[in-house]
């Protein structure tokens, strides 16, 4: 039997603490930082220890995670460039012209928005597909919920669930889990495809009779229909129409990102291109996008373009922090239960390093039962569970020790099980079935009620997410 300490039973209490915050959907930062405190404090009985345990551990969590936020604030800022130029609108227009009917505008927003999502993630792609496809597939025959549930459940869903090219969502699972960051990433991209695709297919068929006759009437009753909420105001994102060179950066940017994909595909399956994966990817992308922005800002006036360049980096940084921020804390608390991390936190050798969460599992290891099934499931449960408190990523630390620890001992792989942790954080909390998460963005282009878009996504997302559970574990 393993031996449990005090410093052990806080961390499990500290644990069942964040998870119950998350159930009343409150803010979880707070326990994250208490809890830390007394398991620093417990762990090295020093009142003082504690206190600095806090600091250090926002310190280790902040350091592994902040390639994560310069990734974002570098996509961010070339999006800010690309919209002063109105490059934005035309990497748009093209699809405008070929949503001829309501059937058709459903799948095209779908493709557009995972599109847009996979590089620039959901919450830039929701106000650029909201303001410019959503008004044209309406007046197509689209019913406006239709719209909204394409956009969350592709973008949202689909899109950021696997977090494929930045690979925020998989380093962060990966990362807590002592796994290979590749590997989670490959699996979640599986599986968000399979969640995505019987989502998507549920709900065309849940509004499918609900489509009409294309016809400028439906456009001018939803115009009509809550005209001074604000709902298509495109706030720090405004759309200028007719700039200068906004052609070649519209076809320029989506051509360079194409050929890293190509790239990177070719490195992963020829012997031709070295292996790009994991964080060297996301490195590759993010300097490609820092001289596309430096590009964007020069041809949207050169003498002013040293100042563009840096204000929309701040711009980007801001939105980085404001979005990420919260998760260095809850990181932190999670970090000192990895015998790899906590080392660096109480600044003691790794071989002296406390593994808590791993303790806590192999102690409880005879309490569990050695099902695959049911730990595919609970670890999709928890998930979901931290998923509630409208984020999606500030699970994803949890899931991904949850998975390192139980691996080994119900005989499946560690990333299969992050995987599937990762699928249920991010698709409940990132904005697919969480009325107080970014689905409020989309319910807002879409004029339609936040409650009505969570019913109609409900049955479609759980069903998607029950399905892949039973393939992952089958396949991998």
């Amino acid at each position: 039997m393993m031996e449990l300490t005090a410093a052990h039973w806080m961390y499990l209490i500290g644990t069942f603490l964040i998870i119950i915050t998350m159930l009343f959907r409150q803010n979880v930062v707070v326990p994250s930082i208490l809890t830390t405190f007394l398991v620093g404090w417990i762990f090295t009985g020093s009142f003082t220890s504690g206190l600095q345990t806090i600091f250090n551990a926002s310190l280790v969590a902040a350091g592994e995670l902040f390639n994560i936020f310069l990734i974002i604030a570098i996509m961010t800022a070339l999006l800010h460039s690309l919209k002063a130029l109105g490059a934005d609108q035309q990497m748009i227009t093209p699809f405008q012209r070929v949503m001829k009917n309501g059937h058709l505008s459903y799948w095209i927003i779908i493709f557009v928005t995972y599109t847009i999502s996979l590089f620039f993630w959901p919450t830039p792609a929701v106000p650029l597909v909201g303001a410019l496809l959503i008004p044209v597939a309406i007046r197509s025959g689209l019913p406006p919920i239709g719209a909204a549930i394409a956009i969350s459940l592709a973008g949202q869903g689909m899109a950021l669930s696997s977090d494929y090219v930045i690979r925020i969502a998989p380093t962060l699972t990966a990362t807590a889990a002592g796994a290979d960051v590749g590997i989670v990433a490959d699996r979640a991209f599986i599986l968000s495809l399979v969640v995505g695709v019987i989502a998507i297919v549920f709900a065309y068929f849940g509004i499918r009779k609900s489509i009409l006759h294309p016809s400028q009437q439906h456009l001018l009753s939803w115009e009509k229909e809550q005209s001074s909420d604000g709902a298509g105001d495109s706030g720090d994102f405004p759309l200028r129409k007719n700039r200068k060179f906004s052609m070649l950066f519209a076809i320029l940017v989506p051509v360079t990102f194409l050929i890293i994909i190509v790239y990177m595909f070719l490195g992963k399956f020829s012997k031709f291109i070295p292996a790009i994966e994991g964080g060297t990817g996301a490195a590759l992308i993010g300097g490609a996008s820092a001289i596309l922005l430096i590009s964007a800002s020069a041809f949207l006036n050169f003498r002013k373009s040293l100042t563009i360049v840096s204000d929309n980096l701040v711009k980007g940084f801001l939105f980085a922090f404001k979005a990420m921020g919260p998760v260095i804390p809850i990181a932190g608390f999670f970090f000192i239960g990895s015998g790899e991390l906590s080392g660096r936190i109480f600044g003691i050798g790794t071989e002296n390093a406390p593994s808590f969460l791993f303790d806590l599992v192999v102690a409880g290891q005879q309490f569990i039962p050695e099902s695959s099934l049911i730990a595919g499931f609970g670890i999709l449960i928890i998930g979901a569970i931290t998923g509630l408190d409208g984020s999606g990523f500030s699970g994803l630390p949890l899931v991904g020790s949850l998975s390192g620890a139980l691996g080994g001992s119900v005989g499946v792989d560690v990333e299969t099980l992050a995987a599937i942790g990762q699928m249920g954080s991010v698709w409940v909390g990132g904005g697919t079935l969480i009325a107080w998460s970014s689905l409020v963005a989309v319910a807002g282009f879409a004029k339609v009620p936040v409650m009505d878009l969570v019913r109609k996504s409900f049955l479609p997302v759980m069903t998607g997410l029950i399905i892949a559970t039973f393939v992952g574990l089958w396949l991998f």
